[in-house]
């Protein structure tokens, strides 16, 4: 009875132990003190994963109208062969009730012609204003140099009416030369029938620059003509329109606004150079931005 008895104070014991957290044995995981070398500075990102491909459809606003066939069906034989190595940048439409693609468009064209059901995508769950989608799409095309350079044109100039941007501006935010951007918007002034023949191909773009500087639209098509034939190189496109009538850049207007505040305190802006409202609204942010700095140093006027 006393064996009995002892038996089961020794196991009642040993519960009071466990519930007290006493172990006897060591029950913890063996954890290694360095990460494996393959771990090391590897972080999972959100945002990433698959989707049916039926579920994406392309962005008509996008600024890239054409594709190269023969470029699409050499990228389709290589994803068939290797698969999809990088996904595309899509975000959700409402209205549409699909993923819209961002950038990517290329490659998801290719999937499909590949015969693939998903692709991988990167998927912007945060709204995007029609600006930062056209900005986005532009980056990619520019680093990729894909766009036609009427399509790049008129990208540049939606960007900047979007945005109410100058040139300087748009140059600024995608990170390349203002003239890039100059040459680029002065095509949009020249005949639409002179376009065409930029967008074909007929018409190198560097000349149709040289081009766009000529007052008289039929000296235009006449060395437009020249140059789709062959009988014009950029050199001697850029010698005949220096003998003719060529616009004259505009003079640099002075600007210079007054806004007067119900503290009898007035607020001048002034710039060496045409300007918009926009400009003046972001030159005065950042001076609100100093004085608020100043007043937080308590730096005395």
């Amino acid at each position: 009875m006393m064996g009995t008895m002892q038996e089961r104070l020794d196991h009642v014991g040993h519960l009071l132990n466990e519930s007290l957290g006493v172990r006897t044995n060591d029950v913890r995981p063996k954890l290694s003190p360095v990460p494996a070398a393959k771990d090391l500075g590897r972080r999972p990102l959100r945002g990433y994963g698959r989707v049916d491909i039926a579920q994406v459809i392309a962005d008509p606003t996008q600024p890239r109208a054409e594709f190269d066939p023969e470029s699409l069906a050499s990228l389709a034989a290589n994803i068939q062969a290797k698969g999809q190595l990088h996904p595309i940048h899509v975000r959700w439409s409402e209205e549409a009730e699909r993923w819209v693609i961002v950038s990517g468009e290329r490659r998801w064209r290719a999937s499909r012609a590949a015969g693939l059901t998903t692709v991988d995508c990167f998927f912007h769950e945060e709204p995007l204003s029609k600006a930062q989608v056209l900005e986005l799409q532009l980056i990619e095309n520019l680093l990729r140099e894909d766009l036609r350079p009427i399509e790049e044109s008129r990208a540049f100039q939606s960007l900047m009416d979007l945005n109410g941007w100058n040139g300087k501006q748009v140059a600024e935010a995608l990170r390349i030369p203002a003239s890039k951007v100059s040459r680029a918007l002065a095509l949009l002034d020249l005949p639409s029938d002179i376009q065409q023949q930029v967008e074909a191909g007929e018409v190198p773009a560097r000349t149709a620059y040289q081009l766009s500087r000529l007052t008289d639209c039929d000296a235009q098509r006449e060395l437009a003509t020249q140059s789709a034939s062959g009988a014009l190189t950029n050199t001697s496109a850029a010698q005949a329109v220096r003998q003719r009538p060529t616009r004259r850049p505009s003079k640099a207007q002075h600007i210079r606004q007054t806004f007067y505040a119900d503290n009898d305190c007035q607020i001048v802006v002034s710039a060496p150079r045409a300007s918009s409202y926009h400009d003046l609204e972001a030159a005065l942010i950042q001076a609100l931005d100093e004085v608020r700095l100043r007043i937080e140093n308590n730096i005395r006027l």
